[in-house]
């Protein structure tokens, strides 16, 4: 019998796949289970809307991608990965035929804010000189393990630096507030707003001004780049790298249960009934109420914990419809067309009316927008002098698919066609997913909710995903929780893997010797492992595994 890998990890999305590569990195042997049949997650994409077009199934732009410390410390530009950017990083034109645009160029954008008002490509600038100022001490202690002890001291030092408690007050501002005090204009405010509603913000949530911030800072300092080829050429690469230091990883293959006994984690169990061992850790990259209820029963956790999950707040909901188009969108606002993401969005008060529809449950009779001109990103995608395109709008959950499939993508079509008039002509063929096809093809967007649950301040830091974690860590000794319900959240940055694997291994001894709820080095000598109790088997049945050696 061959012996048992150091780590088993559920779940081949990115952050499963960061801390794969992590562990493999450290010598460890690790084996990746991916339920889907291809590996990646929300980080795919295929030919199914055209077989000349490349479509990002969900995710396409990564700006967290480049910057994170977790990913971007992997090189994988030595895996093949390429990164590709649009002329413009984002977009939002306007009925009127203005356009506000967020180039790479500081001062092209600058320039751009100030045809809207006087002053405000300084006051844009003066933005951008307070990251400058921050970073990059607040990303690592946005994106570090919780607490982030180092980078928030150094962080603090730089806020005093910067403006003290001044500073620290426009951090905790809405995104509408932050557009108020800074600008006179509409152009900024709505760059702004529209980044902080890649989250489900409203306008007026507490601290989305610094969502907002974070996301155009990133496209002014990184751009919002997109992988050459597709979504999945990031996933690829990361998969070359972990094969290449040793690391497994089997598709195809849904895990069923964690195996647990007297509060350890042994191993997992598949959909099959094959039992898989884990020497010393297993890392769940799925979603909190996943894992606590499902994969993990609850006689195997705290009650406590129960009540928790059961107010675990999702996200929104997602309407996403792909095209494939035979030229490029033929936008009244020329800014627009050079934009890899564009925003569709009147006005501050548009994103609020959109987000009041949300919180009331009403389907969006105008609904806002994010659109993605891939093709226009990375000429790879389509034909030359055609376009593949996608947009998505947040919607209400609990809406039957068939009013999302029909009337929600008419008006998404509809919301184009008003700032791109002969838009529809263009259509050669599309693909709609509801929030249950996006489940369907990815099991960790739970109703179509993108970000692992929602990025509101009462599931952040200590409270994510329940009240008093913040860490990757779980009730059940060598089980980690890796995915984006943990610290620090949604978005492709790998840092939720990266934190678990890191977690993982400060645990250095394999699991069957810790005793329980014991850390090595803290309590008395580890125990030998006891003999199986069937009575205390995750699933009861006299086929357990013997005990690793």
């Amino acid at each position: 019998m061959s012996a048992a890998p150091d780590a088993v990890v559920v779940g081949a999305g990115p952050n499963g796949l960061v801390a794969a590569n992590l562990l493999a990195d450290a010598g460890w042997n690790v084996l990746v289970l991916e339920a889907e049949d291809e590996p990646g997650g929300a980080v795919r994409s295929d030919r199914g809307v055209h077989p000349d077009y490349v479509s990002d199934m969900f995710s396409a732009f990564y700006p967290l991608a480049v910057a994170s410390p977790a990913l971007a410390g992997l090189g994988l530009e030595r895996w093949g990965l390429t990164w590709s950017h649009a002329p413009a990083v984002l977009a939002n034109p306007l009925p009127d035929g203005r356009c506000a645009v967020l180039y790479r160029d500081q001062e092209r954008t600058a320039a751009n804010l100030e045809t809207f008002a006087p002053g405000d490509g300084e006051a844009y600038l003066r933005l951008l000189d307070r990251w400058d100022r921050l970073d990059p001490d607040l990303l690592h202690t946005l994106l570090g393990p919780f607490p982030p002890v180092r980078p928030a001291a150094g962080l603090l030092r730089r806020i005093r630096a910067a403006g003290g408690t001044r500073l620290l007050r426009s951090l905790t501002l809405s995104v509408r507030r932050l557009g108020e005090e800074e600008f006179r204009g509409p152009g900024a405010p709505l760059l702004f707003t529209g980044c902080a509603l890649h989250a489900d913000f409203f306008p007026e949530s507490f601290g989305s001004g610094l969502f907002g911030w974070l996301l155009v800072m990133l496209g002014q300092r990184h751009g919002w780049p997109v992988p050459a080829g597709g979504a999945g050429q990031l996933t690829a690469a990361l998969v070359r790298r972990l094969r290449a230091r040793g690391g497994t990883l089997r598709t195809g293959t849904p895990v069923a249960r964690i195996m647990v006994r007297d509060g350890r984690c042994l191993g997992v169990r598949t959909a099959d009934g094959e039992p898989l061992l884990a020497a010393r850790a297993v890392l769940a990259d799925v979603p909190a109420p996943a894992l606590y209820g499902g994969l993990v029963g609850w006689e195997h956790l705290p009650s406590r914990l129960r009540e928790d999950i059961r107010r675990f707040h999702w996200d929104h909901a997602t309407l996403k419809v792909d095209w494939a188009l035979s030229r490029p969108i033929p936008w009244t606002s020329p800014g627009a067309a050079a934009g890899g993401t564009v925003h569709i969005a009147d006005s501050v008060d548009h994103f609020t009316r959109h987000s009041a529809d949300l919180a009331t449950g009403t389907l969006p009779e105008h609904p806002c927008a994010v659109l993605g001109q891939m093709t226009t990103a990375d000429p790879a995608r389509s034909p030359a002098g055609t376009e593949s395109a996608w947009a998505y709008a947040h919607v209400p959950r609990g809406i039957p698919p068939a009013e999302l499939r029909g009337t929600m993508a008419d008006r998404l079509e509809a919301a184009v066609e008003r700032l791109a008039p002969g838009f529809r002509d263009t259509i050669l063929d599309r693909r709609v997913l509801t929030p249950t096809d996006l489940e369907a093809l990815d099991r960790g967007l739970v109703g179509g909710a993108l970000n692992g649950g929602t990025a509101a301040p009462h599931q952040q830091l200590f409270f994510r995903p329940v009240p008093g974690s913040g860490r990757p860590g779980t009730p059940i000794d060598g089980l980690f929780l890796a995915s984006s319900s943990a610290h620090p959240g949604g978005g492709v940055h790998g840092a939720c893997g990266a934190n678990a694997a890191r977690a993982a291994l400060r645990n250095r001894w394999p699991l069957p010797r810790y005793p329980r709820r014991a850390r090595p080095g803290r309590h008395a000598p580890p125990e030998p492992p006891a003999r199986p109790n069937p009575s205390n088997h995750v699933e009861g049945t006299r086929t357990w595994p013997s005990d690793p050696s």
